[in-house]
């Protein structure tokens, strides 16, 4: 399911707004993945990763650490709290990011271990592709900020993870989950006649 809000001005509205973060991640954790700013291919990337088991957490770039070679990803929801490091903490939050309202938020970070980031992505004349990488959720501090936040380290490193990756023309958002899963998800390429790129 995908969905976009925006405006200000119709109370009810407002008010449900204050819960949907929260109530995403629910769902996205049920096996209902909900995609914010109506990202529905990422819906799509989310879907297949939890139904191989591996979650599929809605997230983005947030920021890259040049010292440490990690890239900080992550976003104000759905989480998918099957697949948290620790506690998710539910957080209150004056003005939500980046967008009108305010309310709660979902704060967690992925388990540590290895991780897979799936992209469906959209080719020349309409096709779709999947798009792959492999990776590891590693410890250290991430911005603690009410939103989903992790910190993944690439076997390419992360000046090549991201060129390669953002040369193929995702979308800015991704699934993450848990596991090595880009054998799994060529496969599943192969059985859909849709092309697996995989970065790492």
């Amino acid at each position: 399911m995908g969905h976009y809000y925006m405006g200000t001005g119709n109370a009810d509205n407002e008010d449900a707004i204050s819960s949907i973060i929260l109530g995403n991640s629910l769902l996205t954790a049920r096996g209902i993945p909900v995609a914010v700013e109506y990202d529905v291919k990422n819906a799509l990337s989310m879907k297949i990763m939890d139904s191989s088991g591996a979650g599929g957490s809605f997230t983005e770039y947030y920021a890259m650490d040049w010292k440490e070679d990690v890239v900080l990803m992550g976003h104000d929801g759905p989480g998918h709290i099957a697949i948290v490091q620790g506690k998710t903490k539910v957080r209150p939050l004056k003005f939500y990011h980046g967008k009108f309202g305010r309310g709660l938020s979902v704060e967690m970070s992925v388990k540590h271990g290895p991780v897979t980031l799936l992209s469906v992505i959209e080719a020349e004349g309409g096709r779709l592709k999947l798009l792959v990488a492999e990776g590891e959720s590693v410890p250290d501090p991430v911005l603690e900020i009410g939103n989903t936040n992790s910190r993944y380290k690439f076997p390419i490193g992360e000046r090549r993870f991201v060129n390669d990756w953002n040369a193929l023309g995702p979308a800015h958002h991704c699934a993450v989950g848990i596991g090595h899963l880009a054998d799994k998800i060529a496969k599943l390429g192969r059985l859909l006649g849709v092309e697996t790129v995989r970065v790492c």
